[in-house]
């Protein structure tokens, strides 16, 4: 059995990546560039300085990416985040887990602040042991800075927790912190773009339907 659970938040605890992606689009029309959808939405999920760089060729610590993302986050809190919804079955599973004894950690791309209020919305603020944010790592996902920091405050070693998210970012992040993930498709992605978790279900509220012949219910790799 697992000890411990590292969520991610964003398409996973929390639909927001439509939302995360107007925002991005809306920032950088104001600052005179035109990004398409198209280009940002497969972004969602990596830290502010890569997608800058990625979408629009702007480099994070510019004047303007500086002030990009400063805005970004202004619309986002503004214009998108009344809208966001919890993923269906997200405080649920995360009641399930806690039930079971497993140490909730939070893995995410998010500022701080951000990531309080998605919790909020998630209905899962005070279920969560420990949190870790873009604040507390040099390096977003898919580099494993994030996930690793979140697994250090389980106090748990990798092969006894799991992951789980919605991004092939979080799959990647995960592996290179030695660890597992269960994917969920309530982030918008093909089960091809998953490849490499130990499952895949549509939501939080799929993976508690199915959570004994899940991979918390499997023997764990030796």
């Amino acid at each position: 059995m697992y000890k411990a659970v590292i969520f991610d938040v964003d398409g996973t605890l929390v639909d927001s990546n439509d939302a995360h992606a107007h925002a991005w689009i809306d920032a950088f029309a104001e600052s005179g560039r035109a990004v398409a959808f198209e280009r940002v939405r497969p972004l969602i999920g990596v830290g502010s300085d890569k997608l800058l760089e990625a979408a629009a060729g702007i480099a994070a610590d510019s004047d303007e990416g500086r002030r990009i993302a400063r805005r970004r986050r202004e619309i986002f809190q503004q214009r998108y985040l009344p809208s966001v919804k919890p993923t269906p079955g997200a405080a649920e599973l995360v009641t399930s887990l806690r039930d079971e004894r497993m140490t909730i950690a939070v893995a995410s791309s998010a500022e701080h602040d951000e990531l309080q209020d998605l919790l909020r919305i998630a209905g899962v603020r005070k279920l969560i042991d420990a949190t870790t944010s873009s604040d507390e790592a040099s390096r977003s996902k898919p580099d494993p800075d994030i996930v690793h920091a979140a697994l250090v405050k389980t106090g748990c070693r990798a092969q006894d927790a799991v992951m789980i998210g919605d991004t092939p970012y979080d799959i990647e992040a995960a592996r290179r912190s030695g660890i597992g993930t269960i994917a969920v498709r309530s982030g918008g992605w093909a089960d091809r773009a998953l490849r490499g978790a130990l499952a895949i279900y549509d939501n939080p509220a799929d993976l508690l339907e199915h959570y004994a012949l899940s991979p918390f219910k499997r023997p764990l790799p030796v």
